[in-house]
């Protein structure tokens, strides 16, 4: 039976050394600054196939469990559930086994590692082995011996294994259990997987070896100069045999030794003046090189300051906003192991994205993983390994609640109410886990602290507040006085507590819309507002980042935010699918709650979200000014002329007048100057000035001429649409035949059917051809998007799924060159009130058109619609397509109401497939806002669709209801027609699967409108 370590909060680890920070100690100066860690002759990777056995519980361990003959092995580092043992299991805040602390399953799962290392100890010589990442819990035997224990699945555990160690075969066993006490700490959004997932190494040391430094860098009020501070530790209880000396290197980022003495203190001091400065738009590093004994370390290092002054925060004295993601360790294949090609590929993706920040969500990333921001330039929230959402989910006591049975007062019924409604704080609060919460506060700050690019510390996520985080972060700000500190759960009140903050530097929340950040800062404050987490990426989302933008840049005092998240977390299915909570079996889950990224699990740049936050961040903005196009530079340090070039494009409805570059225009930072083009006079047409901002020069992770955002700018505002050349009249003899339920008009070319009961075309037909092949609706229904998780039980209420147009009244009348039928309809539904009541004028011309004419009345109460348009369902070799409105030459370029920054107004050509986004889960995609005009043919047949108003559409291989059925994009079927929707409004997509509510502006909530569509067949 193995000791009961993983449910007793106070043992957390057992022989393990301190918590310190992260370096590799090399044999000689040229291999510490080259630095792979594999290079070093003091390292010994134990990653690789490990001998395996896995156990449904620990409780089916043989009694000889360290002698058993091992069947199988496994990949270190690696999850079990990515080799076909346990199974994938999503939940969000749902813990995934009784809350009952500190105890876990009985059924707790476990897998054995075997492993054999030859070697020859040195006696004058230490062994650490590490484990940079094991979930939850790890037992470790070595040569059948005991060795210890730890807990905290992303952060280090090392052993000094040098007693256990003989010359020759020596056998390693390690047990890891899937749960321990330590898993109530550990409820982050994400899919819980098991085992050794991160790299396990043997480290060689001195045997009174360097342990752990701490690097301060103080910089003078001017930034020109600095003072180095290195505090040394060694390991303890261990008389050194002899006083040897420490030698000090230091070389500038251009690899100019500055520096080079010895000394025999434990702390160095040293000035270094002319300092260059590390920031994120260029991460300029020097390299610190620690000799002691036969060791070399190398450390690099980034001078920079931060500080908060009169509520604002301040980087090396500029006020800087986050243009931040948040990111988990995840990949469909290798779960949590991440190597650093694939974290490099995420960085880069971010940096050609224009985000400068990440957060750590919700535990520290591998060890080097700071070291590649510190290299690529961004900055970072670190946070620790603390997550206890779960307890929000406990019941909450009810006055029928037993437990107030005898309670004959109401004081005396708060009172026991108000003690036991704390659910939230409940871990926060309670002393047994103060222990543990600090802990794994330690191991995030020593672990990191020595890194540039983090600028903040944050104590957790989602876990109530107390005493417990009260304590974390008076450690902290004890520890590190040159960081600031985050904990976003220390504005809510949950309790009679009286959270004390004293020793946080932000006002954070989640989710928050912009005008609570605007009502943040009706009054003056001390603290500036982050938002650590918002937009939240789910699916079709993010349509409210250009007024996030807007929000930040209108209060110095706050310094922007951190979108939710970064990647879906979809692990692959048998069929090579992607999966979301649910497809594996698991129970509870949250669904396709997990397919919240910004990217595919596979890091595809599907999504619209991604690129509308590229060009919401984009470094520089054009506006139009008395005539003049004025440009912002919005980078916190660097001269717009040294680091982008500006293409131009100049058109005239849609023709391309001229285009050039300039790549010499000086903007400083945060300064504005005018873009030096001649603009034309107005003549009626709509002339619009494209602007395309390119990397000027390679750097690290962006190639020359990557595209960094664009700006279009409409010369003549009060032009919004281009002029259409519309058929020419051709005069053709009406023939009307009217009976009880239909009326047939045919003009010679194209032969109409309205039915008079329900007051739309049944058939439109041109030379005996169906140009529709289902009727010609109304439409006011989408699949509903993940941020319609909300209202979408409002619209079904409503029962806007499920509408039938009817005829009320039908008045026809044949003029000269055209048969006008007024038609009185409603939009209605089984067991629902009228929803809609149209009055709508037809009018079909001997030249072919059809004009549509609606004046439409929403009933008052009813909350807003989904969109309101009219469906076409086309023949299917109707496939190509062109539009003028917001698209994009090379994506999608899927656009909406509030969601078209990524795109232009242009000419574009798609087809219904390439029109499509393969949302994980199907829901509504593809629309394209502001249009001026759509035509779709085929060799044979065309239509041609304009407005008085600008419109919006789209065109899809599938309906709305195929799309709002299917639970995953691999089971959708096509419709055999091609499904077109042309509307005259589309209610906006916001962020509401966790977020605020879509903005009024962006609904579709008018009592009534006017809307007209002319469509010419032929």
């Amino acid at each position: 039976m193995l000791p009961n370590y993983f449910q007793d909060p106070q043992i957390l680890h057992l022989n393990t050394t301190p918590h310190h920070c992260y370096f590799i100690p090399h044999q000689s100066e040229e291999s510490a600054v080259k630095n792979p860690r594999e290079k070093s002759s003091f390292f010994t990777a134990l990653n690789g196939n490990w001998d395996f056995a896995y156990f449904k519980s620990y409780h089916d361990l043989p009694e000889n469990w360290l002698n058993i003959s091992f069947e199988h092995s496994i990949p270190v580092p690696s999850n079990w559930q990515n080799h076909g043992y346990d199974q994938h299991h999503y939940t969000n805040i749902n813990y995934p086994f009784p809350f009952d602390p500190p105890f876990v399953p009985q059924q707790n799962p476990c897998g054995l590692y075997h492993r054999t290392l030859q070697i020859t100890p040195k006696t004058n010589k230490r062994y650490l082995l590490n484990f940079e990442g094991v979930d939850s819990c790890l037992f470790l035997y070595i040569n059948q011996k005991f060795v210890g224990y730890s807990q905290i699945s992303h952060c280090t555990s090392e052993f000094d294994i040098t007693p256990f160690l003989h010359k020759g075969k020596n056998h390693f066993h390690v047990l890891v259990l899937k749960w321990c006490d330590g898993s109530y700490l550990e409820d982050q959004d994400k899919f819980r997987m098991s085992g050794i997932f991160r790299d396990v190494y043997l480290l060689e040391r001195e045997f009174h070896y360097l342990q752990d430094f701490f690097i301060r860098t103080t910089l003078a009020e001017d930034l020109k100069s600095a003072v180095l501070n290195v505090d040394l530790s060694f390991v303890k209880n261990e008389p050194m045999a002899e006083k040897r000396n420490i030698r000090w290197q230091l070389y500038d980022p251009k690899g100019n030794r500055l520096l080079d003495e010895e000394t025999q203190d434990k702390q160095g001091e040293f000035t270094v003046n002319n300092v260059t400065l590390w920031h994120a738009e260029s991460p300029q590093l020097y390299t610190l090189l620690i000799q002691y004994g036969s060791e070399v370390i190398c450390q690099k290092i980034g001078f920079r300051q931060i500080e908060i002054k009169n509520g604002v925060l301040l980087f090396n004295h500029q006020a800087i906003k986050f243009k931040g993601v948040n990111r988990h360790d995840s990949d469909p294949k290798t779960g949590y192991a991440i190597s650093r090609e694939q974290a490099i590929n995420d960085l880069r993706l971010m940096k050609q994205h224009n985000f400068n920040a990440i957060r750590t969500a919700h535990y520290p990333n591998a060890p080097w993983f700071a070291e590649l921001c510190d290299e690529y330039g961004f900055y970072l929230i670190s946070e620790s390994d603390i997550e206890s959402h779960g307890v929000a989910m406990l019941h909450v006591p009810q006055p029928e609640d037993s437990i107030f049975l005898n309670v004959e007062n109401k004081p005396e019924y708060e009172r026991i109410r108000q003690q036991t409604i704390d659910n939230y704080c409940l871990i926060a609060c309670d002393p047994q886990w103060k222990k543990a919460i600090l802990d794994r506060t330690f191991a995030n700050i020593e672990r990191d602290k020595n890194h540039p690019s983090v600028i903040v510390w944050s104590l957790g996520n989602e876990s109530g507040y107390g005493e417990n985080f009260e304590a974390a972060a008076a450690w902290v700000k004890n520890r590190d006085q040159s960081r600031l500190v985050h904990y976003e759960g220390s504005i809510y009140q949950h309790s009679n507590h009286k959270n004390d903050i004293s020793q946080l530097d932000f006002y954070s929340e989640m989710y928050s819309s912009t005008e609570s950040l605007d009502d943040y800062f009706s009054t003056p404050k001390n603290r500036p507002f982050l938002l650590c987490e918002y937009t939240h990426a789910m699916g079709n989302s993010c349509g409210d980042a250009e007024d996030y933008w807007q929000a930040f840049h209108r209060h110095t005092g706050a310094c922007g935010g951190f979108v939710w998240e970064w990647c879906n977390h979809s692990p692959y299915l048998p069929n090579g699918k992607f999966g979301y909570g649910g497809d594996f079996g698991d129970k509870p889950n949250d669904g396709n709650f997990c397919a919240d990224g910004l990217v595919t699990a596979d890091r595809q740049v599907q999504q619209s979200s991604l690129r509308e936050i590229k060009n919401v961040n984009r470094p520089i903005r054009a506006s139009l000014n008395a005539g003049k196009i004025v440009l912002t530079n919005y980078l916190d340090f660097t001269d717009a002329m040294d680091f982008l070039t500006i293409h131009y494009r100049l058109s005239e409805n849609g023709l391309t007048i001229r285009e050039g570059i300039f790549d010499n225009i000086k903007i400083a930072p945060k300064h504005t100057a005018l873009l030096p083009l001649d603009l034309p006079k107005n003549n009626g047409n709509l002339w619009l000035l494209d602007l395309s901002y390119h990397q000027k020069q390679d750097s690290a992770l962006i190639p020359q001429d990557h595209q960094l955002g664009m700006d279009q700018i409409n010369l003549f505002p009060t032009i919004i649409q281009l002029p259409i050349s519309t058929p020419k009249a051709t005069r053709y003899k009406f023939e009307v035949i009217e009976n009880n339920t239909q009326l047939k008009i045919n003009n010679g070319k194209v032969r109409y059917i309205l039915d008079k009961l329900s007051g739309i075309f049944s058939h439109i037909e041109e030379n005996s051809r169906a140009l529709i092949e289902r009727p010609l609706d109304f439409n006011i229904w989408r699949a509903p998007i993940d941020n319609d998780r909300l209202i979408k039980a409002q619209w079904v209420s409503a029962g806007y799924h499920q509408v039938q147009t009817r005829a009320y009244d039908i008045k026809w009348k044949q003029n000269d060159d055209h048969v006008q039928i007024r038609a009185l309809c409603g939009l209605t539904a089984i067991s629902k009130a009228r929803i809609l009541t149209l009055d709508v004028i037809y009018r079909i011309f001997t030249n072919g058109l059809l004009s549509v004419e609606i004046q439409a009345q929403k009933t008052p109460h009813l909350p807003y619609l989904p969109r309101f348009g009219l469906r076409f369902f086309l023949p299917k070799a109707m496939q190509q397509t062109e539009y003028f409105g917001y698209g994009s030459p090379s994506h999608n370029g899927e656009s909406y109401i509030d969601k078209h920054h990524a795109c232009q107004l242009g000419i574009y050509h798609t087809t219904p497939e390439k029109n499509h986004v393969d949302y994980l889960k199907p829901q509504e995609n593809g629309s394209h806002y502001a249009c001026s005009y759509v035509k779709v043919r085929s060799a044979t047949q065309k239509i041609l669709i304009t407005a008085v108003q600008p419109f919006s559409f789209s065109i899809s291989p599938y309906s709305q209801e195929e799309l709002a059925t299917k639970a995953h994009n691999d089971e959708l079927l096509e419709d055999t027609s091609t499904v077109l929707c042309i509307d005259y409004k589309m209610s906006g997509i916001g962020s509401n699967s966790c977020g605020p509510n879509l903005k009024s502006q962006y609904r579709l909530n008018e009592s009534q409108w006017h809307c007209r569509f002319d469509l010419y067949f032929g």
